[in-house]
C-alpha cells in the first residue's frame, strides 16, 4: 500500500517553469524529486506496486525516463533496456517512427531480450501518448511481451490514454 503523505510530500516538489522550452508550454520539473531520497524511494515504490513480480526487465524510454526505470529496475532486482531516441545506440536492431505535435521522432534499441521476456515500460509523462505507444510496439516487434507501462505523471487535457492505452500515472495533472 503506497503511503499517501510520502507521496503528497514527492508531488509537492515537483516544479512547473512556465513558457520552457517555448511559450504556452507549462514544463514538469522533477530535478527537485529526484535529488530527494525519501521522495525518489516512494514513487519508485508506487510505480511498482501494481507489476511488483511480473516483469523481467525494465524498460527505460529516453531521456527522463532513464532516470527513473534505472531505480525501479535497481529496487526490483531486474535488468533495464533502454529505449533511446533514434541515432543514439551503435547497433539498433528495430526503430519505430511516431507523430509529435510538431513532427516525426522515432525511438530504438537493441534486440538483447530473449523472446517473451517480460518488461515494464517507464516514462516520466504520459502527454500525447506517441512516445509510449512507439515504445509498445517497439519492444513487441523484437519479442518481449510488454507487461505494463507506468509513468510518474499524466497530462490529462492532452489526452494521451487514447494513443497509449493503459497507463498507470502515480500523479496527473
Amino acid at each position: 500500500m503506497p503511503d499517501t503523505a510520502a507521496l503528497d510530500r514527492a508531488e509537492s516538489l515537483i516544479r512547473t517553469i512556465p513558457d520552457y522550452p517555448s511559450p504556452g508550454i507549462q514544463f514538469r520539473d522533477i530535478t527537485p524529486l529526484l535529488a530527494d531520497a525519501a521522495a525518489l524511494r516512494a514513487v519508485t515504490r508506487a510505480l511498482i506496486e501494481p507489476f511488483a513480480g511480473g516483469f523481467d526487465v525494465v524498460g527505460g524510454i529516453e531521456a527522463r525516463g532513464f532516470l527513473l526505470a534505472g531505480v525501479i529496475a535497481a529496487e526490483a532486482g531486474v535488468g533495464l533496456v533502454p529505449i533511446r531516441k533514434a541515432g543514439k545506440l551503435p547497433r539498433p536492431a528495430a526503430s519505430v517512427s511516431y507523430a509529435l505535435e510538431y513532427g516525426e521522432a522515432a525511438i530504438e534499441a537493441h534486440d538483447d531480450l530473449a523472446p517473451g521476456t517480460r518488461i515494464l515500460l517507464v516514462d516520466d509523462v504520459l502527454a500525447t501518448g506517441g512516445t509510449i505507444a512507439a515504445a509498445r510496439e517497439l519492444m513487441t516487434t523484437l519479442g518481449a511481451e510488454v507487461i505494463g507501462t507506468t509513468v510518474l505523471m499524466e497530462l490529462e487535457a492532452l489526452n494521451g490514454r487514447a494513443v497509449a492505452g493503459e497507463v498507470h500515472s502515480l500523479f496527473v495533472v
